[in-house]
């Protein structure tokens, strides 16, 4: 990784917009649910791989892309459980990375004792579909910002690309959704064919 960021002379085109804590609690439910049914320990995921996923998800080819990755996160919860690198703050606000998809630059942004988290996360996500910069948005709520951002959206007239995340279908807008869980599992290292091989043991 190298240093990176938001680019201080505007947006790029691919923007995925992450609450930190609500990903970091979803692993853990999966990392718990799935070592009882595989039967072996699994390992924090690795921030990069899943990052991919979710660009993949969200429409983004390999090419030479750029993506600004904004992570917000609690100011009293600012380390991963269940990724890597887990110092949100400390290793991975303003790194960046380039692999097949491009390059990815990671801002991390802590919630303000002035705004909602729901807020924050949903004037992020308006803002950068309303940028004439931006083309493609991926976004990774919890369920209150999801209803949040939804709201937004509707007072957005924009044909840009915009994909939710979320672990079960929510309530239609004028945006994709995709489920999160699979990207999560992929990152984890969770195989289809291992769950069903266990199933079926």
């Amino acid at each position: 990784m190298k240093n990176g960021g938001l680019d201080a002379a505007g947006w790029c085109e691919n923007i995925i917009v992450v609450d930190a804590n609500h990903i970091d609690r979803v692993a853990f439910d999966l990392i718990v649910n799935f070592e009882r049914i595989i039967e072996r320990r699994i390992n924090p995921a690795d921030i990069a791989v899943w990052l991919d996923c979710i660009a993949l998800d969200g429409g983004l080819r390999p090419g030479d892309n750029t993506t600004q990755v904004v992570m917000i996160y609690d100011k009293s919860n600012r380390k991963f459980d269940n990724f890597t690198p887990t110092d949100i703050e400390g290793e991975l606000s303003g790194m960046a990375f380039k692999d097949r998809l491009g390059e990815f630059a990671i801002t991390a942004l802590p919630i303000e004792d002035v705004v909602s988290k729901e807020d924050f996360f949903a004037e992020i996500v308006t803002t950068a579909v309303s940028h004439a910069d931006v083309k493609r948005v991926m976004a990774v709520p919890d369920n209150e910002a999801f209803e949040r951002v939804r709201t937004a959206l509707r007072r957005v007239d924009s044909d840009k690309s915009v994909t939710l995340f979320a672990m079960q279908p929510m309530p239609t807008g004028n945006y994709r959704q995709e489920i999160l869980g699979y990207s999560l599992m992929h990152a984890l290292g969770i195989g289809a064919e291992e769950i069903e091989g266990k199933r079926h043991s």
